[in-house]
């Protein structure tokens, strides 16, 4: 895919985008990256700042399949990847798929569902794949799914395991919007007389998956390659951390790295495409000594030291 190409369909969709969230271009670069580095994103903030909407926007946006999927104490996992059912005018079992059948699936408020059915996510995430009653069926490709949980209820809540949180490649938090972006939320919602919002469609799976593969193109110097796992492996070394970053968040930070590198009209991964990602990237995957839960040191903090005491690498011009 040209440069140019390339340039105009990410130009397009994040305008698309545009229309649905109001005032945060950097978060949608962000999002974009990732679905471009073929990941999935678990959003993480407060209810009303959009997420759903968001995540509704994308599928359409990039003219994917969109399923949302309301996670709640009692779905169960064949609720989300479907099961055998006996078809008695055939005489036998066919098998009916569930709602993970689809290019983008939203699962809202999935830290609601208990951890059987959180699990039954791990396979369709990793391999793209779902196996039931030991058949395993391909899913669609490109296949992403956004999360969506509240940070500040606990209540009727599961916390996401580890290995849950490392299928992410990003966690991401819209924030509050500032007065002036809210003042405008206002105004085009009186002006549309609608609560929905129209979203064009300006790509189909086969660009994503082009554009995806426009990604794999980046070029990482080996420097830059040092540099992601001295800040990978540091994390490991932490103490305040009681689990750093696995091999996987390094492939997840090199990634993400050249699909950001990739929205600038760059070839190549430059220290600064790292440092962008970083946080977002890593910070979900680390595991707090037991002395600082609660407390005022975080997993974005350490991520941000690590980042401030390591040298970053020079890359010569290209």
């Amino acid at each position: 895919m040209t440069g140019p190409d390339f340039a105009a369909r990410t130009s397009a969709v994040l305008d698309a985008l545009g229309r649905a969230v109001i005032g945060k271009p950097d978060l949608l670069r962000l999002i974009l990256a990732a679905v471009l580095a073929n990941g999935h994103v678990l959003l993480e903030d407060v209810p009303g700042v959009a997420k759903t909407t968001l995540a509704r926007a994308l599928g359409t946006a990039l003219g994917l399949g969109f399923r949302r999927v309301q996670f709640t104490p009692d779905l169960l996992p064949a609720d989300l990847t479907g099961s055998f059912i006996y078809d008695q005018q055939l005489g036998r079992f066919s098998f009916r798929p569930g709602p993970v059948f689809t290019r983008l699936l939203l699962a809202d408020e999935i830290n609601r569902a208990a951890p059987k059915t959180q699990s039954a996510l791990l396979e369709a995430m990793q391999e793209r794949q779902v196996t039931v009653d030991g058949e395993s069926f391909l899913l669609e490709r490109p296949f992403l799914v956004i999360a969506t949980q509240n940070p500040i209820e606990l209540e009727g809540t599961y916390a996401l395991p580890e290995a849950e949180l490392d299928r992410f490649l990003v966690r991401l938090g819209l924030g509050y919007p500032s007065e002036a972006d809210e003042l405008r939320l206002l105004r085009a919602r009186r002006e549309r007389r609608a609560e929905a919002v129209a979203v064009p469609t300006v790509l189909d799976p086969a660009s994503v998956i082009e554009m995806q593969a426009a990604v794999e193109d980046v070029f990482v110097e080996p420097s830059v390659e040092r540099y992601i796992v001295t800040l990978v492996r540091a994390t490991r070394e932490d103490p305040r951390l009681a689990l750093g970053a696995s091999p996987r968040a390094a492939l997840a930070l090199m990634q993400m790295a050249r699909a950001v590198a990739a929205l600038d009209g760059r070839g190549f991964v430059t220290p600064d495409d790292v440092k962008r990602v970083a946080v977002p990237t890593l910070a979900h995957r680390l595991v707090m000594q037991p002395e600082n839960w609660g407390g005022r040191i975080t997993a974005r903090g350490v991520v941000e030291t690590i980042l401030n005491r390591t040298a970053t690498p020079a890359v010569a011009a290209r």
